[in-house]
């Protein structure tokens, strides 16, 4: 488990005010296939949960791990996705505002600080005070904790979706443009998981349209 080890540095000056922290992150954003998933985390302040890291550190079972370890003892956890129809729809910033807001809105209690991985405040009209952290997951523990979060719950219907949509591997690539997943889009074109819009995948769709002129 090497790496940055996370820290509380940045929840701390929140806490001793009283304001309830949330840690945001997502996970998809650079897939074919799929949602894009965003996870808020409230983070107990008078306990430590040990081990937390950006979840692209860890190995899938210390992420499971980890996860069922979070929904004992959070004060919080929400999950929010948008599907690849509404990333198609509206466009990947706005689907992943959605996704944020829909993942906070599902909090047991309206968190007062949002802590957002990256240097965009894609909450920016939600009502909290946010805190935008580049490499936020290697340096804010509740972000490492969503991202943890939002990497297991999609983990997890990528390979659901791996029955009925057979040949893409989504189990094992997650939607993720891996070589066998390219050469399935290839052989047998894209599903309805795919995200259509995509240049990669509406060339597909084009070039299928001319094969069958």
């Amino acid at each position: 488990m090497a790496g940055p080890v996370p820290g509380i540095a940045f929840e701390r000056p929140h806490w001793e005010a009283g304001a309830r922290v949330a840690g945001v992150d997502e996970v998809g954003r650079g897939a074919w296939a799929g949602p894009v998933t965003f996870a808020a985390v409230v983070l107990p302040t008078d306990r430590r949960i040990y081990k937390l890291r950006d979840s692209k550190r860890l190995s899938p079972g210390q992420r499971e791990h980890l996860t069922r370890r979070l929904r004992e003892v959070a004060s919080g956890i929400g999950v929010g996705h948008a599907s690849n129809a509404e990333i198609d729809r509206l466009g990947m910033s706005a689907a992943m505002r959605l996704a944020a807001r829909r993942a906070v809105d599902a909090l047991p209690q309206r968190p007062d600080v949002l802590l957002l991985d990256g240097n965009w405040d894609f909450l920016a009209d939600y009502g909290t005070r946010n805190e935008t952290i580049v490499r936020g997951d290697d340096r804010s523990a509740s972000i490492a904790a969503a991202s943890i979060v939002a990497k297991v719950t999609r983990d997890a219907l990528m390979r659901e979706a791996d029955g009925p949509y057979t040949g893409y591997d989504f189990a094992s690539n997650k939607g993720y443009p891996a070589p066998v997943h390219r050469e399935a889009l290839r052989r047998i074109g894209p599903c309805v998981l795919h995200r259509h819009s995509w240049a990669p995948i509406a060339s597909l769709a084009q070039t299928a349209l001319f094969a069958g002129s």
